[in-house]
């Protein structure tokens, strides 16, 4: 693969650039878009995760896929 002329990054730079900066915006956002789409068990819990996801955004967003997505009604109790 070329160099970027005016970076001049080789192939390993702009990989690892993905690893740090794209990946991480786009599951941020991806939680981001899951917490205000959904209806949560206790409603002050997507206010909290929007901060943290917010505020801690890898953090905030590996936190919220382990435990946070429990927290969430069910479709079945949703529609009830």
């Amino acid at each position: 693969m070329e160099n970027l002329l005016f970076l001049n990054l080789g192939t390993t730079e702009i990989f690892i650039l993905i690893l740090v900066g794209v990946i991480p915006f786009i599951l941020t956002v991806y939680c981001l878009f899951d917490i205000t789409r959904s209806t949560f068990k206790e409603p002050l819990n997507k206010l909290l995760w929007v901060v943290i996801v917010i505020f801690v955004p890898l953090m905030g967003s590996i936190l919220y896929l382990i435990i946070g997505r429990s927290q969430k009604k069910s479709f079945h109790s949703v529609q009830n």
